[in-house]
């Protein structure tokens, strides 16, 4: 079941080294604060705090029976955590969730050069990058529907470390759908 993000999750999900973090667990599935802040050239007490910040908003979660003492071992949690629409969203809502899709974007575009500078080093990994580029004409109900559908397709793919097959890589997916304006 879905819920809708408030403003304070918003503000948690837009801040640039949680971001980095995210990531990072997603792409690790299971992380300690010692193990991220390694990766990301970060301070154990940084990736620390920020995971218990995550965590208190429902993004990252202890991993059951792992760790101890003052080990702690930390995986996405699942969740689906959806964004009020546009014309809910209050003046503050809005200014925060567009920095969190300007990192996201940056974030996505980041990734991409760097896929293409090592993609002749990928073997059969490097054509790894279907792309389309399309249009549709639907109503607004429509493409609500277009999106959940892809979600659903998306969800179906997505596995936990110990579920996924040993040959399987994490690909990055992105969706983004807009209007054309009138008259462009």
């Amino acid at each position: 079941m879905s819920e809708t993000a408030d403003l304070a999750a918003v503000k948690v999900l837009a801040n640039p080294l949680r971001q980095r973090i995210m990531r990072q667990v997603s792409l690790d599935g299971e992380v300690t604060s010692t193990t991220l802040a390694r990766k990301l050239g970060v301070t154990t007490g940084g990736t620390s705090y920020n995971l218990r910040v995550l965590a208190e908003h429902g993004f990252v979660e202890e991993v059951p029976g792992r760790g101890g003492g003052r080990e702690r071992w930390w995986r996405r949690a699942d969740r689906d955590l959806r964004f009020p629409l546009y014309s809910e969203q209050s003046p503050e809502m809005r200014a925060v969730t567009d920095e969190m899709h300007r990192l996201w974007l940056a974030e996505t575009l980041e990734g991409l050069a760097r896929f293409q500078r090592v993609r002749d080093d990928l073997g059969e990994w490097g054509d790894a990058l279907p792309y389309s580029n399309g249009t549709i004409r639907v109503t607004l109900d429509e493409l609500r529907d277009f999106f959940e559908r892809y979600l659903e397709l998306l969800a179906r793919f997505s596995r936990r470390p110990e579920e996924t097959p040993e040959d399987a890589r994490t690909v990055l997916t992105r969706f983004i759908a807009f209007p054309e304006l009138p008259g462009e």
